[in-house]
């Protein structure tokens, strides 16, 4: 087995904001015209009108991930701002109804409304995705089976969803929910080897029930365009330094998991609806709540827990260079996540429109 490359992509849905109104604004064509001239390659459609993604090119290390997603986010400002509107970076938007937007006309977009119908137009959602180089398909497999694990942990960290619809949901990230209405979402479950994953998938096609194997969209899946675990779980990361936080992160748990299997060791695999139950825990509470410590089967604090895994990954750290990255963990603990920002900013103010201020201010922290 050949070492990985564990190189990092992050790919990041942004909110197409009116500065006038707030709401969100059906604007992406245009803004796609724009935006192939600064971001050629980089800048794609997402299913509704008032989204916009944009991802990092391949990544050799943290430092590259960083100065890349300043640059992309440094780019899809100022296009915004040449046509007159403002980016977010959330999981949902405070007020805006899913009802009054636009799906976009691009690719199989039509197609995919015309199957989802209110399932998909409901789709009002924003998240985060991180690519981790592994070549290996078994080794990726193997990777995938026992990060599961982890994805409440990564969740509970990036939680920045909790209104929908002008409502306080009472939940950390609404988005969760929302995106678990679509089939084939959440943590999957463990394959054998990748010839299991892949006889899972060629079944569904086969059947018709996709059209493509990106039509999976579980929290962790392996990537059909490039040779890495794509993690999904997290909700759109506001502040640049969570995004980087949470790529080093999962970076990190990678790097030692497959170290622990050069050594014939792994961390041991549970059942999806227990980890389920973890993943609830992250939707509801964030990091303010507790996990279930499967080992113990007892109810840990979230910051305990957390210290526990960067006491685990910390042989890893500093041969990835991502030590500062990974233990910005410990800001997000002491000020809260964006979720619990924005619940602060509504409670002192009672106004959704101050919420969207603070999000889109955020939003541009470290831009330089």
């Amino acid at each position: 087995m050949s070492d990985p490359t564990l190189t990092i992509g992050i790919e990041e849905e942004y909110q197409i904001i009116d500065p006038d109104t707030r709401e969100l604004r059906s604007y992406v064509q245009r803004f796609l015209e724009r935006g192939h001239t600064v971001l050629p390659d980089q800048i794609r459609p997402e299913f509704l009108q008032s989204q916009v993604e944009a991802g990092t090119r391949i990544c050799h290390d943290i430092h590259e991930a960083r100065r890349e997603l300043i640059r992309m986010r440094h780019s899809i400002k100022e296009v915004a701002e040449g046509e007159g509107l403002w980016v977010a970076a959330a999981g949902t938007h405070p007020f805006s109804s899913w009802a009054r937007q636009e799906v976009s006309p691009f690719g199989r977009y039509p197609e995919l409304a015309r199957f989802l119908q209110d399932v998909g137009r409901r789709l009002l959602i924003f998240g985060t995705h991180i690519h981790v180089g592994i070549e290996d398909r078994e080794l990726l497999i193997d990777v995938m089976n026992q990060i599961r694990y982890f994805l409440p942990h990564v969740l509970a960290l990036s939680t920045s969803s909790p209104f929908w619809h002008g409502r306080d949901t009472g939940l950390k990230s609404y988005r969760s929910v929302v995106f678990e209405s679509l089939p084939r979402t959440g943590i999957p479950q463990q394959f054998g080897a990748y010839a299991d994953y892949r006889s899972h998938v060629d079944t569904l096609l086969a059947t018709g029930s996709i059209a493509e194997p990106t039509h999976i969209w579980w929290d962790v899946r392996p990537s059909e365009k490039f040779p890495t675990l794509e993690v999904r779980i997290p909700d759109m990361c506001t502040r640049i330094d969570e995004t980087l936080c949470l790529a080093a992160l999962v970076q990190a748990v990678a790097a030692k998991l497959v170290r622990l299997r050069k050594t014939n060791q792994t961390w041991r695999i549970y059942r999806k609806n227990l980890l389920d139950e973890n993943k609830w825990r992250a939707v509801r509470y964030g990091t303010e709540g507790k996990l279930i410590d499967f080992g113990k089967t007892k109810e840990v604090p979230f910051p305990t827990l957390i210290e526990e895994l960067l006491s685990w990954v910390d042989d890893v750290l500093d041969e990835l260079e991502i030590r500062p990255e990974v233990e910005y963990v410990h800001t997000i603990l002491s000020h809260g996540t964006s979720a619990d920002r924005q619940l602060a900013v509504y409670r002192r103010t009672g106004d959704f429109r101050a919420v969207v201020d603070r999000v889109v201010e955020e939003t541009q922290q470290g831009l330089g």
